[in-house]
């Protein structure tokens, strides 16, 4: 009987063993081991068409910026098992195509590389867990100056921290949010600088936006998605909400609640662009637009953060009929725009969603501005236009930072001596 009983416990351990080497197997990290980064022009509607068509089939496909209209480039990963069908495609009609990454794993694996034992910086990107001990650090270095907050949570029940600075009572309030797209890490780290940058600064400038101005910093809105990004699959956009049997996640930029579903969002589960099922159907973007609500009033600024492209936005996205200080952003946001570019010589276009890019709607930006009438919204798209998309090298994110934090500061000095900051 005790041999039959240890048999018994044996197959147990057996069977766990298993079953742990089979899950590990099935939750493999993706790899894109010479898959193809493609710059495509649209220069018929037979182009667009054809785009549209690759964009629905996927098996393999991924657009990195999507195929809307004419006189447009789009970005396009193709898989190994796709290159000869693409190749005909290309040949068939005529497409006008580049291309810009032969193998996507090497530019994955360049990015992450980094010392294990360094402190946290800005020369690699960091996960969930890194940012958050990163600030918790901060709150503990500044206690007088800083305050843990809470955004809202997730799906999977993480939550959206993040943290306030402020340095004296009465301060008009800037509202800084990056990340809700999870691949696009440039966002967050870009956040995450600035951060350090009103903490540290001596820099006269800096100092004075620091201190007159309370800053509330979200570096990753939407962390079931950005957490996916580093443990299974790093192009991942969405949330990790399932919709359906076989999809997962909604877009957070097309679920927030002000004319949702009004052009440039799907229907369909699968699709990158899935608006999901209703308005603020995903945690994150119910939770944090009521956490918005909760301190709106003392929000005189809404800054969201993308990549890439390098533009800075305006609302609307569902339409290119001007806002109501449409004329007056597109001043502030010119000025900032030049600024930025004296650095490094980065040039940035302006214009609001629709007619800088695409229609798109339920964007946060759009929900900000169209509720509230925050007086200052805008959105950056980051660096850079394509060379690298959303995987922009580390030694890239200072720079761009940088430059990013020159225009920011225009855009404050600017709104107040309009008096867009009074309360």
């Amino acid at each position: 009987m005790i041999l039959g009983l240890a048999m018994g416990f044996k197959c147990i351990l057996l069977a766990t063993a298993l079953l742990a080497i089979s899950v590990a197997a099935l939750t493999e990290k993706a790899r894109y081991d010479y898959y193809r980064l493609y710059r495509t022009k649209i220069e018929t509607m037979e182009h667009l068409e054809v785009l549209q068509a690759v964009e629905q089939l996927g098996e393999g496909y991924s657009f990195w910026s999507e195929p809307v209209h004419l006189d447009s480039e789009v970005d396009l990963v193709v898989p190994p098992h796709k290159f000869a069908e693409f190749g005909e495609l290309v040949e068939r009609y005529g497409l006008s195509v580049e291309l810009s990454v032969s193998n996507l794993q090497e530019l994955f694996e360049n990015e992450i590389s980094r010392k294990t034992r360094e402190a946290f910086g800005w020369n690699a990107y960091y996960t969930l867990e890194e940012i958050y001990a990163w600030m918790d650090g901060l709150v503990q270095q500044y206690p007088d100056v800083l305050t843990p907050i809470v955004g809202g949570h997730s799906h999977e029940g993480r939550e959206i921290r993040g943290v306030k600075v402020s340095y004296k009572e009465g301060n008009p309030g800037v509202f800084m949010e990056a990340t809700i797209h999870a691949r696009e890490w440039i966002s967050g780290a870009t956040l995450t600088w600035i951060l350090n940058e009103l903490l540290s600064s001596g820099d006269e400038k800096v100092r004075h936006i620091a201190e007159n101005y309370d800053w509330y910093f979200f570096p990753i809105t939407n962390p079931d998605g950005y957490v996916y990004t580093h443990t299974t699959n790093r192009q991942w956009r969405k949330t990790r909400k399932p919709h359906s049997i076989l999809c997962v996640g909604a877009d957070p930029n097309r679920n927030w609640g002000y004319n949702f579903m009004q052009g440039g969002a799907s229907n369909v589960p699968c699709s990158d662009t899935y608006a999901g099922p209703s308005a603020f159907s995903e945690d994150e973007t119910r939770t944090l637009s009521e956490y918005f609500t909760s301190v709106q009033p003392k929000i005189s600024t809404y800054l969201s953060f993308h990549a890439y492209s390098q533009l800075l936005l305006l609302p609307y996205g569902h339409t290119t009929e001007p806002m109501d200080n449409y004329d007056e952003m597109m001043e502030v946001g010119t000025k900032a725009i030049t600024k930025l570019k004296e650095r490094y010589g980065t040039e940035y276009k302006i214009g609001n969603i629709a007619e800088a890019i695409y229609i798109a709607s339920g964007g946060s930006i759009d929900w900000i501005k169209g509720v509230y009438k925050t007086p200052i919204v805008f959105c950056y798209e980051l660096r850079d236009t394509g060379r690298f998309g959303f995987v922009l090298p580390p030694d890239q994110i200072i720079p761009n930072s940088e430059e990013t934090l020159d225009s920011l500061i225009v855009i404050l000095e600017e709104g107040e001596s309009r008096g867009l900051h009074k309360l």
